[in-house]
């Protein structure tokens, strides 16, 4: 038995809100408490770990992403936050002498450019990435992943006649398979390494990877879960993304792959910002782009929640549209009248982004047990009265983006994530997004955000005995250095924040928007540190 003795720091406990003390017994919690009472442990344990006044709080889920993808940013060409198209095409062209990677033959994969903000207005064509690259093969995803600008070399692989607007829809699929295909399984588990390194230095101790045949295919699905399985590092719950036709169906599909359920991102539509969102009424900046793209049918929606619930095996859905998501809650609504009501809200079947929700859909949310798997971080992107939700959708639309508060309000569960590399894995930004969110009626509490990213990303995969730091709970947690910790007022006529010791609160990290964020220090994954910063902490 290997024990370690936090000490002398703030641990965020419900078991006792003035803790500052933490035993862990190889991969559990054994005891939390007071620094009086720590002294007693330090003739029992392995080892003392002297917080210095850090604080310790359960590590986060990131309760969406991509690892591969994710990895691939971090190493390679992200344009994210690129102030225009010549400033993109410039990165591109230099990325490509750069890397050994311009002229015919070559394959370059790039991600993140946003073209909404862009002086030119527009997206690269295919001829202008020819001539930054020297007729490279090149792939560039659009920052939400659900179009893609190509270049002729790799139109060619793609059948139909193609212009110069980027794909989506079906033929993005086509593309990003042929892209992906450059891609050795030496690349991958690299790139699946770095990802992996990335959440662990920020605080993430789970990642559920959203994977599928339409994403980065089985190989790339297999390969994660087995690294998770074989090294250290944050874990991983996989979710794959491919209907099910019955319910044998879908436990040969479980079963075979690994996955812990059969949804994420299982396409119904796409994204708002390549104008492919499912919608009931049209686009308000683009009407030739009508209501968006459906890849699902109801009848397909309906089947394969029909055949999860009859195998015990949760279900979900991509859906960001108020059509797509209304797709969604009929067909549940449908389920529950028959003999499988009770075991559809059990299993807790997800929906992951559900951004454009009404009142009438979030209350049906709440009837039906559907846990809301969402990323605040869209909304610090593209919210506000000048944000990209505006344009696509008017102003009265856009007020009903990412409804969180009344989601909360509504008894909804909320998972929390990034669906990086969309946006980055950023917890703490997350939560900031989250409490101050840019349609004011929407903002939750830093408490509320905080457990939306723990135990609701834990809880959306039937884990209730995780994400807290209580005795017996798995030891997987979180060491930061941080600002005074304060306590949200529960009530909104009070003042915003309070340190009044006694409210018994257990104190979180003030994000309010000019204050730095908190920097990790050290990761734990069942008791077993998988990143501590250079210089960080004295263990002895």
């Amino acid at each position: 038995m290997t024990t370690l003795l936090l000490r002398n720091g703030a641990v965020h406990s419900p078991a006792d809100p003035f803790a500052t003390a933490m035993v862990v017994e190889n991969d559990t919690i054994a005891w939390i408490g007071a620094e009086g009472a720590a002294a007693a442990h330090v003739d029992a344990v392995d080892a003392v770990l002297d917080l210095a006044g850090a604080l310790v709080t359960p590590a986060f889920v990131d309760a969406h992403v991509h690892a591969t993808a994710t990895g691939l940013a971090l190493t390679g060409l992200d344009l994210t936050g690129a102030p225009s198209l010549t400033y993109a095409l410039s990165a591109l062209e230099d990325h490509a002498k750069r890397r050994g990677l311009f002229g015919a033959g070559h394959v370059l994969l790039g991600h993140g450019w946003d073209d909404s903000a862009w002086p030119e207005g527009r997206p690269p064509t295919p001829a202008e990435l020819d001539r930054a690259t020297g007729g490279a093969t090149v792939y560039l995803s659009r920052i939400d992943v659900h179009s893609a600008a190509c270049s002729p070399a790799l139109l060619a692989l793609v059948p139909g006649e193609h212009g110069d607007a980027p794909l989506a829809g079906t033929v993005h699929h086509v593309a990003r398979a042929a892209a992906n295909a450059a891609l050795t399984a030496a690349d991958r588990v690299a790139a699946q390494r770095v990802a992996r390194a990335r959440a662990a230095a920020l605080g993430i101790g789970t990642l559920h990877e959203c994977g599928g045949p339409e994403i980065a295919g089985e190989a790339d699905f297999r390969a994660l879960l087995a690294l998770a399985r074989d090294e250290a590092g944050p874990d991983v719950v996989g979710y794959w993304g491919a209907l099910a036709a019955d319910a044998e169906h879908a436990r040969t599909l479980r079963a075979d792959l690994g996955a812990h359920g059969l949804g994420g991102d299982l396409f119904i539509d796409g994204s708002l910002g390549s104008h492919t969102a499912c919608l009931h009424a049209p686009y308000s900046d683009d009407p030739g782009a009508g209501t968006g793209l459906t890849h699902l049918a109801p009848e397909q929606v309906a089947e394969h929640l029909a055949a999860c619930t009859g195998a015990g095996i949760q279900a979900g859905f991509h859906a960001i549209g108020d059509a797509a998501i209304g797709a969604v809650t009929a067909a549940a609504r449908a389920l529950i009248q028959g003999p499988h009501g009770a075991a559809f809200r059990a299993l807790r079947h997800r929906v992951e982004h559900a951004e454009l929700l009404d009142a009438e859909a979030v209350a049906a949310f709440a009837e039906l047990g559907l846990t809301a798997s969402v990323q605040p971080a869209f909304d610090a992107a593209w919210g506000g009265p000048d944000g990209m939700y505006v344009r696509r959708l008017g102003a009265e639309r856009a007020a009903l983006m990412n409804p969180l508060a009344a989601l909360s309000a509504a008894g909804v569960p909320l998972a929390f994530g990034s669906d990086a590399p969309v946006t980055p894995l950023d917890p703490w930004g997350t939560v900031r997004a989250a409490a101050f969110h840019r349609t004011p009626e929407q903002r939750i509490s830093v408490r509320a955000a905080f457990a939306a990213h723990t135990r609701g990303g834990h809880r959306a995969v039937g884990r209730d005995d995780a994400g807290v730091l209580v005795p017996g709970a798995p030891a997987t947690y979180a060491v930061w250095d941080t600002t005074e910790l304060v306590v949200q007022a529960p009530d909104s006529r009070l003042s915003g924040w309070s340190t009044d010791p006694r409210s018994g609160t257990p104190g979180l990290p003030d994000l309010a928007p000019d204050l730095p964020l908190p920097r990790c220090l050290r990761t734990a994954v069942r008791g077993t540190a998988v990143y501590t910063a250079e210089g960080a902490l004295d263990q002895a």
